[in-house]
């Protein structure tokens, strides 16, 4: 090979190396970029330099983990954003609960030392309108959080469809690109790794590279997302047991819309806001239902057995909502519960699921536990359990479902119902005067008694209620920056073999000027030579 052709390959193979290099330079902010590098080998025994591929420095081990703890880290974040606004909202000393429970009980203490002054009387009223509500306006906050979380399922739903649509596309662009060229797209592969990337930081997914070079995304369940060039679209759904609740599901190979399990998403954005529901947010607003029930129950219950300053016994001081019950989407039945407080003492803030089975009868989980509470045989005109009393409505079929919650929305009609500053009832039934203060006495004494179950009285409960989730807060926080962390760790990993060190590439800029340089400087030589010779022939 002539010294010509020589010069003429290292001049060709130091033009593309200056060429990445460049790309390299102007891509260094360029989200999902990996960084390229040309292959140069020799042609043959003298036969100058061969250019191979451009090959981006990707690490499938190290991306893969990157993309897993960020997906962690994104559900932590989005867990701690949501759990610290019920932390803030349960914990504050000004306006919170516990202080108009106090200022409740603290106007029943003045009651019992002026029975009959009216000024003293309106200020249990105005104290009792106060506590409940705020209690409504604590559960109107819970339960806006509630819509927020459906419509966080809903937008993160939207983002993952289209998402996977893209890569579906990119994959079909990509097998198409390797087919016409037989080079791999790198800016293509870039692209779509970008783009998985995006994805972890929604929900957990699992990724497995084909043969053909298309990637397969699926849960964890396997649950195909995407599978070569076409998606399958995610949907969100009312649940099935509860349709005031959006969940994630998907069409099935009959085209039925089935719900995706939720404990199969456990992380990104939306296993983060699915997680703080099931774990904090539902918790939380049963807690503070129970809170409202046991509570007007017990006031109810004493009032009563006074009298007032007309010599009435004492009506129900608070009116308080009722167990709501829901029928599975799926029975074949249109039988449905109602239900009733019965024994607030036993009342519990757990959510219950009952099948029936046409066989033995109606058999009850406890939610939060998963553990059996009993079994009512078929027929049973009421099931009683855990405080409630329930009554069938119609026939139920076999394989029936029904969920049942106590007291979710309880706190929502906690009211006063006493607007007389005479109709309180601060006197024994066997008063005969207006001074008697012996039921105002022992109203006031509920502050301390341990009439919630488990045997707490309600600030030990409402205090329980704040610790546990200032302490979930605070755990969550510092899992929250521990992932981070971790994140960062193994950003750095995979910047430190994909990423663009700019001062590297300056080196490799003036490097390669260089070669392409003294590959010029062959063909002067070469043409000196030549003259030369052409001379002596002369």
């Amino acid at each position: 090979m002539s010294l010509y052709s020589v010069a003429l390959s290292g001049l060709n193979a130091g033009q593309i190396a200056l060429s990445v290099t460049s790309n390299n330079i102007t891509n260094v902010k360029s989200a999902g970029y990996n960084r390229q590098i040309v292959a140069l080998n020799e042609a043959s025994v003298g036969g100058g330099v061969t250019t191979g591929n451009i090959e981006r420095q990707f690490n499938k081990y190290v991306t893969q983990q990157y993309n897993a703890a960020k997906s962690s880290e994104a559900g932590l974040s989005a867990y701690q954003n949501q759990i610290g606004q019920i932390d803030s909202l349960l914990a504050d000393s000004d306006s919170g609960l516990s202080v108009m429970i106090q200022k409740f009980f603290g106007s029943l203490q003045t009651l019992a030392s002026a029975p009959a002054d009216p000024a003293t009387r309106q200020g249990v009223i105005g104290s009792a309108e106060n506590l409940t509500a705020q209690f409504r306006s604590m559960d109107s906050y819970l339960s806006d959080m509630q819509k927020g979380v459906n419509g966080e399922v809903a937008d993160q739903v939207t983002q993952i469809n289209n998402t996977t649509k893209q890569i579906a596309s990119l994959n079909r662009e990509i097998s198409l690109a390797k087919a016409k060229t037989g080079v791999a797209p790198n800016a293509l592969l870039d692209q779509r790794d970008d783009l998985v990337s995006s994805l972890s930081q929604r929900i957990n997914v699992r990724v497995t590279e084909q043969d053909s070079g298309t990637y397969n995304i699926s849960f964890s369940n396997g649950l195909s997302l995407v599978s070569g060039f076409e998606s399958n679209k995610l949907e969100a759904m009312a649940s099935n047991e509860d349709p005031t609740r959006t969940t994630v599901g998907f069409r099935d190979s009959a085209n039925n819309l089935v719900p995706v399990r939720e404990s199969t998403i456990q992380n990104g954005e939306l296993g983060g806001v699915l997680k703080f529901r099931n774990e904090t947010l539902d918790a939380a607003q049963n807690r503070l239902g129970q809170l409202a029930v046991s509570l007007a129950s017990a006031v109810n219950t004493q009032h009563a057995a006074g009298v007032d300053l007309n010599g009435n016994p004492g009506q129900d001081f608070f009116s308080i909502g009722q167990p709501t019950s829901f029928s599975n989407a799926k029975n074949t039945s249109t039988a449905y519960f109602d239900g009733v407080y019965s024994d607030a003492s036993n009342l519990g803030s757990s959510d219950y699921a009952i099948t029936y089975s046409a066989t033995t009868g109606y058999d009850v989980k406890d939610k939060t536990t998963g553990q059996s509470i009993g079994t009512f045989p078929v027929g049973s005109p009421t099931l009683t359990f855990g405080g409630i009393t329930l009554t069938m409505n119609g026939a139920p079929a076999d394989g029936d479902k029904f969920l049942i919650k106590p007291v979710a929305t309880a706190a929502r009609s906690f009211d006063s119902n006493i607007t007389d500053p005479v109709d309180i009832a601060a006197g024994d039934a066997t008063s005969t005067g207006a001074g008697d203060n012996r039921n105002a006495l022992a109203l006031y004494k509920l502050q301390s008694t341990a009439f919630m179950k488990g045997g707490s009285t309600v600030n030990q409960a409402y205090a329980s209620l704040v610790n546990e989730i200032g302490n979930k807060a605070q755990i969550v926080k510092v899992n929250q920056a521990t992932q981070q962390t971790m994140s960062e760790q193994l950003l750095a990993v995979q910047q430190s073999d994909s990423g663009v060190n700019l001062d590297e590439e300056a080196t490799n800029l003036l490097r390669y000027q260089q070669y392409y340089q003294a590959s010029a400087r062959i063909i002067d030589t070469a043409t000196s030579i030549m003259d030369t010779i052409i001379g002596l022939r002369n």
